[in-house]
Parts: structure tokens; sequence; C-alpha cells
């Protein structure tokens, strides 16, 4: 849709669903109180299904200009079944920032339910701006007070992280009980939610039909499976990130020899076997490294052509970003490989000192297992 300071803004399939729900449900709103519309009272509805996803986007652009603001990398906004997501790819680094990043969200859109309050005032109540600022209001106070509940993946469920993580100091104590919470959230959602509809309808003298009953089930299970979904992959994600810095650029780089562009690839493996290495690191005359020689090549040539193919024939000149630190690790490495996509890595010192390779698969193979473990933890 765009791409508002600089973040890409996407709209999921799903949103064209919920689009359709509120056009229908809302029109049908509009034919009992504006009954003149006739079925120009859909165009409106649609309008106000626009415009309310006008007001979930500037709640994600106020969690985006935050993040930004603190110096997090925000990949993109989408706007989605209820409601929208910023994807931030960083962690905050103190829970006040947290807690501010989440808290900026629900605020605005406050602000937003005031605003929509104020120009109420300034159209007749039972017309066509009335109804429409009137619905948006409303709907803005339900995202702030929905957003507002403490368990995760809700920003209240991030504040709450953030409030335990002061007081503990521990962020992963904090991620645990706010998730933990959105579970409790969830399951109260499933069961409370039908309840009290079924009781509100009670009290005013109601007949309560078994179709609404069965929409509101609907409803609930639909809200309480995104609430215990995303609560459990917060706790995955935190578990994850904690297991992150075992991923390191020195344990995981493979030992390399340095050969020069014409070595026979036999001779350069026999030179690697006796130095018990798993990689070959292409250098000229003055023993700078220009290439690594790629393991797919390697395997390729047949074990009697080896000793008439030069290993030159077979790397990849290295390019910028290709020099990976050996102090790199974690989510820094992972960014690091993102970023500058290759098969193989040249492993320094921080003196410029050749290190080893790093490939890619090792490090894809060691993501997997740190996320098995997260997983199982």
């Amino acid at each position: 849709m765009g791409r508002p300071f600089g973040v890409p803004v996407y709209v999921a399939p799903s949103w064209f669903l919920v689009a359709a729900l509120i056009t229908w449900v809302f029109g049908g709103q509009l034919d009992r109180i504006l009954p003149d519309l006739g079925a120009a009272r859909y165009l409106i509805a649609l309008f106000f299904a626009v415009a309310f996803y006008a007001s979930v986007l500037v709640h994600e652009l106020a969690h985006t200009v935050a993040a930004l603001r603190f110096s997090l990398p925000v990949r993109r906004i989408q706007l989605q079944f209820f409601g929208g997501v910023s994807e931030i790819e960083k962690e905050s680094e103190t829970p006040g920032r947290e807690f501010v990043l989440a808290f900026v969200g629900p605020l605005l859109s406050l602000v937003l339910a005031g605003v929509f309050y104020l120009g109420m005032f300034t159209v007749e109540a039972r017309s066509v701006p009335g109804v429409l600022l009137a619905g948006l209001m409303i709907s803005n106070l339900i995202v702030a007070a929905f957003n507002l509940l403490p368990g995760l993946p809700l920003d209240g469920g991030r504040m709450l992280r953030a409030v335990v993580w002061k007081l503990s100091g521990d962020p992963m104590t904090g991620t645990v009980a706010a998730a933990w919470t959105g579970r409790a959230l969830a399951v109260t959602v499933l069961i409370g939610l039908p309840l009290a509809t079924h009781a509100t309808g009670l009290s005013r003298g109601e007949s309560v039909g078994s179709l609404n009953s069965l929409t509101d089930a609907l409803l609930a299970a639909i809200l309480a499976a995104i609430i215990w979904t995303g609560a459990g992959n917060s706790l995955r994600m935190a578990r994850l990130r904690a297991r992150l810095p075992e991923l390191r650029a020195r344990v995981l780089t493979r030992r390399a020899v340095p050969v020069t562009a014409d070595t026979p690839l036999s001779e350069a493996l026999r030179r690697a076997n006796e130095a018990g290495a798993r990689a070959l690191v292409v250098v000229d005359g003055q023993g700078e490294p220009t290439g690594v020689v790629r393991e797919a090549g390697i395997v390729s040539v047949p074990e009697h052509r080896r000793p008439w193919v030069a290993v030159g024939g077979l790397s990849q000149d290295l390019t910028e970003g290709m020099r990976v630190s050996a102090e790199l690790a974690g989510e820094e490495l992972i960014e690091h490989l993102r970023e500058v996509p290759a098969t193989e890595y040249l492993v320094v010192e921080e003196t410029g000192e050749i290190y080893g390779v790093l490939s890619t698969g090792d490090v894809e193979r060691a993501f997997v297992a740190a996320m098995s473990k997260s997983r199982t933890a």
C-alpha cells in the first residue's frame, strides 16, 4: 500500500473477508438507524470498514515510529484478520523502552476515539457523518481496550512483560509471565465472551437465538485461538533468542587451508586432509585471500578429474560482506548472513588473519537445532 517512514505496508487476504463482514454488519445497523439510505448503506458501510482499518494502520504506525526512534528496524506492517501487526526485527534493550513501544499503539487509538468523539458535536447524530463518527469512536475504544488486556501477544501483554522485566531484571521472566497470562486470557475469552453476551441478552429480556449463540461462540473461539497461538509464539521466540548467542561464528567455522588459484583440486584436498581442515581458501601471491572454494563445486568434480581441475575455477570471489568477523554471534550473525546471501563466508580475526570458512548450511543446521531446543524447553 505504500512505505510510510520507509516501512512497507501490506494487506493480508484475510482483510478482505473481514472488510466484507464489517460491511454487511454495519450496513444492517445503518438500515435500522437511517432506513431511507436503501442499498447505498452498504457503500457507506464499506467506507466505514476502510476508515476503521485506516485507524488500525495509525495504531501500528505509532509502534513503528517508536521503534524507529529507538533504532529498532521494522520489516513491515501488515493489516490482517482482526487488526494489524508491526514486524519489529529486534527486541527493546530496556524494559522502559519496551513499555513505551507497546503503550503508544493503544494511546493513539484512544486519541483517535477522542477526535471522533469531538467530531460528533459538529454534525447531526442521526446522519451519515454522525453514525460514521460514532462507529469509529466506539471501534477505536474497543481496539484500545482489547490491546490493553494484559497478555501476549497484545500490547498490554508487552507492557506486563516490561513491568515484570523491570522488577525481576530478567526479560525472559517477563516473557514467561506475560505469555502464560495471555494463555489464561485466551481461556477466559473462550468461556467468558459467550456467557457474557448470553447474560446481557437475558438481562434485557431479549430471546437468545441459537444462531446468535453460535456466532458468539465462533467469535470467541477465533479470538481465543489468536491470543493462545500468539502467546505461544512469543514464548518460543523468546526462548529461541535466548539460545541464539550459542550460534557463534568462531564455533561454527570450518578450519581452512590457503591455496593458490592454479593448485589442482586433488593437491588442495590432500593438503586439507593432512591439516585436518574441511575448507579451502584461494589466496594470491602475497597470501591475501581472494576467494572461497565452494563445497558444492568440489562435490561436483569426479575424483578421477580432480588432478586436472584447478581450485580457481571452483571458487567464489570475495565480495563486500563476505568477510565475517570471528566474533560475530547470535542475532548479529544471522542478520549479517541475511543481508549478504552466500553459500560460504571467509571468517577472519580482528587482525585480518584467516580463521576459516563459514558454511551457510552449518549455520542453518545449528539454527534448526536451537529452534528444536526452544520448543522443548
